[in-house]
């Protein structure tokens, strides 16, 4: 999915994030930007995660290109536990938020497509959220199960692994469908408080 998204930014040259295991810089480029992104800060205070993010916004900021390259390979290490795994989503939701706010003048000279994307990445579990105390709200006053929100979210997460299932020719992608649940009830709590606490700079895994 995430292969498919990167791909999709290759035709326009502009990548929003350069995931840290497996981006490389060209060294003039990143030589240039040493300095600003060294002393990376948020409000005043040091910044020192996302910083794979906030990279890849300072070198577009710059004009330089960031590409996909689908016959990369790279490895990396990733949460073996679900508190290792929602202390990264934690780091991730707290630099989105943060980059995209930095970000926002580039979207002025972008495709149309590129300022969609980041809309949709940052509107899409705001309303996911609207929509779940909505289903909560009804279920609450009214005693009434909101089988409208339920139907809607189950659909659209349905319709959208069906496309990457089509175009990957990998019926396995209709699964990912499970994980709106793991979405609905622990990501986007993460999300929620990381908006809340968007000034705290902890790294949190170690």
């Amino acid at each position: 999915k995430l292969c498919a998204v990167r791909a999709s930014k290759r035709c326009f040259g502009a990548v929003m994030c350069c995931c840290g295991p497996c981006a490389m810089y060209r060294r003039s480029a990143f030589v240039l930007l040493l300095d600003q992104y060294e002393t990376q800060l948020y409000r005043g205070k040091p910044s020192d995660f996302g910083e794979d993010r906030h990279l890849t916004i300072l070198m577009l900021s710059a004009g330089f290109r960031t590409e996909y390259v689908p016959s990369a390979i790279a490895a990396t290490v990733v949460p073996d536990g679900l508190a290792a795994y929602l202390r990264q989503q934690l780091r991730w939701a707290r630099s989105t938020f943060r980059d995209t706010l930095l970000g926002l003048h580039l979207l002025r000279g972008m495709n149309w497509y590129l300022t969609l994307d980041v809309v949709g990445q940052n509107a899409g579990p705001l309303l996911l959220a609207l929509s779940v105390l909505a289903g909560l709200a009804q279920f609450a006053l009214a005693g009434s199960v909101p089988w409208w929100t339920i139907g809607t979210i189950g659909s659209l997460t349905l319709i959208r692994c069906g496309v990457a299932a089509y175009r990957a020719r990998q019926l396995r992608f209709v699964g990912f469908s499970l994980h709106t649940l793991v979405n609905v009830f622990l990501l986007l709590p993460v999300k929620a408080y990381a908006l809340c606490t968007l000034s705290n700079s902890d790294w949190l895994s170690r």
